[in-house]
């Protein structure tokens, strides 16, 4: 009976950890008193000279609570003349494809057609392989503006929908912002074709104004970026349209504002103009990724500002940019595992069994840990990191590498973009409650269990996840070629083909978790 009755307690907590318990959300919310936004989210994003095999790649780390569990993919479409296009207010927080309760914000003329997508909270990638990632960082609260239409992720789908390439991707975005105004928080997205990638920054043009101000940074090609919730921009060269673009208001507007004066003889920078760089669990974050990629730069952990983008030391697979988000600052002075040390009877030292790099913040207190935002996190919806091929035909070159939940304890498993479903599993909202049907509960529940004793349940895990990840990079260069023969036969075989792998690969991951999840419970309950 105590037994039973612990282990329901323990499920209670589960679900509440799951929908946002114990302190997942920071301190700082997003424009409280003009400081950054949200820490809630992390983007990497590689050009072709700096990856291993010529691929672009971006990522987005979805570090959210509220954010929506369901994934679908939304077909291509041809829209009759005339024909008008629905804008939403928060879609990321749905409860489904067909959620009645949705709040429109607006509607805007159709286009003739629309690409096809992947539709996770933020879209990430379309037919053509053009790619997105996304950090909020919130900027100067001056600049919200409940006048226009578009918010953050539908300004991603909007563009999905419209766009081939990264600078065209940006041309729509600007337009359709200029014209029918965005209402959201300052907003990174970093984009990606199968030829560049290209760092944008937009926000609000201010209470009571339609409109935006934005602006954006190509990656040079054998260079890696990151965006970890702060404005990165600093100064920007419309002289050089090769490489800068910006909003005709860019300059314009921080002189009207008060917030940068030429005559100062300072330099504008979009940055201090627009946002703030004063999170230190951002800049940490910035630190860290970008040390682990030019560890020789010897950055600062307490800086203030490190370059947009470096040259890696070594080029860089979609496994080393995983291994990047499962990062929790292992072997630095900001581990928060390096001083629970438990003494044996013999005088033997080791980590406690339940130290861990995400122990809630009642914890910390508790045993006086100071508290990182590390790249890795508990509170992640999923994450995301694509690849864009120019050699590929568009749906095998495209390909997005998904898992759901904490990164450190999930598998990746690769979605191309020429598919034509997700799995059944992956279209079901867990937000609202605990379905047994959902994909993102069987990860959610393994990986919130390990919080318990996560020493060696993490182990115990990654002994699952680690041989299904290594399996899927193993296959690719083999699944690829054959669907490479079927595309030159008919695409459609092709494409039918790459649906019934990536389904597949993701349902035998998820029938393994939920055995996982269940085999935890035997093992481990001892120690609850």
């Amino acid at each position: 009976m105590k037994k039973w009755s612990l282990g329901f307690f323990v499920a209670l907590i589960l679900v509440w950890l799951a929908a946002g318990g114990w302190g997942d959300r920071p301190d700082n919310a997003a424009g409280s008193s003009g400081d950054e936004a949200i820490e809630s989210c992390t983007s990497i994003i590689v050009g072709k000279l700096a990856s291993a095999d010529g691929s672009t790649m971006t990522s987005h780390s979805c570090d959210s609570t509220s954010d929506r569990t369901w994934i679908t993919v939304v077909p291509h479409m041809k829209h009759k003349s005339g024909e008008l296009c629905a804008v939403y207010h928060n879609p990321k927080e749905t409860k489904g494809p067909d959620d009645k309760n949705r709040l429109k914000s607006g509607e805007i003329p159709q286009v003739a057609e629309t690409f096809a997508y992947i539709n996770t909270a933020y879209p990430v990638m379309n037919e053509h392989q053009l790619a997105i990632g996304e950090t909020t960082f919130g900027g100067k609260i001056e600049l919200r503006s409940k006048e226009g239409a578009i918010d953050c992720p539908e300004l991603y789908r909007l563009v999905l929908e419209r766009a081939k390439t990264a600078r065209e991707a940006i041309r729509v975005a600007a337009e359709l912002t200029k014209t029918y105004g965005y209402n959201d928080y300052g907003e990174c997205f970093t984009f990606a074709d199968p030829q560049e990638t290209w760092h944008f920054e937009v926000l609000g043009p201010g209470a009571g104004k339609k409109g935006a101000v934005w602006a954006a940074v190509r990656i040079p090609d054998d260079q890696v970026g990151v965006s970890a919730n702060s404005s990165r921009i600093r100064q920007i060269n419309l002289n050089d349209p090769d490489n800068y673009m910006a909003s005709a208001n860019v300059h314009s507007l921080a002189q009207e504002m008060g917030w940068w004066d030429p005559a100062s003889g300072k330099p504008f920078e979009f940055c201090y103009a627009y946002a703030f760089r004063q999170s230190m669990g951002s800049r940490r974050r910035e630190w860290r990724a970008l040390s682990l990629l030019a560890p020789s730069l010897k950055l600062d952990p307490n800086g203030e500002n490190f370059p947009l983008s470096v040259k890696p030391e070594k080029k860089l697979t979609v496994k080393d940019v995983l291994d990047i988000f499962r990062d929790t600052y292992q072997g630095t002075p900001y581990d928060m595992t390096r001083t629970l040390i438990q003494v044996n009877r013999e005088g033997n030292a080791s980590t406690s069994p339940v130290a861990g790099p995400f122990l809630n913040r009642e914890l910390l207190n508790l045993l006086k840990v100071p508290s990182e935002r590390t790249i890795a996190c508990k509170a992640a919806t999923y994450l995301q990191i694509t690849q864009s091929r120019s050699w590929l035909p568009d749906p095998i070159g495209g390909v997005v590498w998904l898992g759901y939940d904490n990164p450190v304890t999930t598998p990746h498993t690769p979605f191309y973009c020429g598919i034509a479903r997700m799995p059944d599993s992956y279209m079901v909202d867990g937000r609202s409650q605990f379905r047994r049907d959902s994909a993102w509960w069987a990860f959610r529940t393994v990986s919130q269990l390990a919080l318990f004793r996560w020493q060696p349940m993490s182990q115990t895990i990654a002994r699952i996840w680690t041989p299904i990840e290594e399996k899927a990079f193993a296959d690719q260069a083999k699944i690829e070629e054959e669907a490479l023969g079927l595309y030159r036969q008919n695409p459609a075989k092709a494409r039918e083909f790459l649906t019934s792998y990536c389904v597949k690969m993701a349902e035998e991951a998820v029938a393994a978790y939920w055995k996982l999840h269940d085999d935890l419970w035997g093992s481990f309950t001892q120690y609850f």
